[in-house]
């Protein structure tokens, strides 16, 4: 008789196979933005913040922390620091015209949870987070 694998283990495999979806070029436009915001939350988890700012967010997004001033990296440490076992779920993703919509939920310990849109781009071929609230594409606030 077979075991169930643990639920850690396949939630492992699982963002491993959502995060390759997103260099894929044979995966689904829904596809590769999965993979996007699966690096996206395993950056904010592992507080890599470089990647975040490098590999993830759209230059529009890193445009308007440059206008209040702030590196993008200072930006998220101080947006993002004290924040402690942070969780992002996926929920749908809309796609129209190089442009995704994904309606997420976000958690972490001691915040409440809390129901947000990452608007998304496709620039040069590559899904990159525009904003970080579909309705307001502005940075977080420092």
């Amino acid at each position: 008789m077979r075991r169930p694998r643990n639920l850690v283990t396949t939630a492992l495999v699982l963002t491993s196979i959502a995060a390759a979806g997103c260099h894929d070029p044979a995966a689904s436009d829904e596809e590769q933005v999965r993979g996007v915001l699966a690096s996206f939350s395993m950056s904010v988890e592992k507080r890599d913040y470089q990647r975040l700012c490098d590999r993830i967010f759209a230059p529009k997004l890193l445009k308007g922390l440059q206008a209040i001033g702030l590196p993008c990296v200072v930006a998220m440490r101080q947006s993002l620091g004290a924040v402690k076992a942070p969780r992002l779920t996926v929920g749908a993703v809309t796609v129209e015209q190089g442009k995704a919509d994904a309606e997420i939920k976000t958690s972490a310990a001691g915040q409440p949870p809390s129901s947000d849109t990452i608007r998304l781009e496709k620039l040069s071929g590559t899904w990159k987070v525009s904003a970080l609230s579909a309705g307001a594409p502005q940075p977080p606030a420092p």
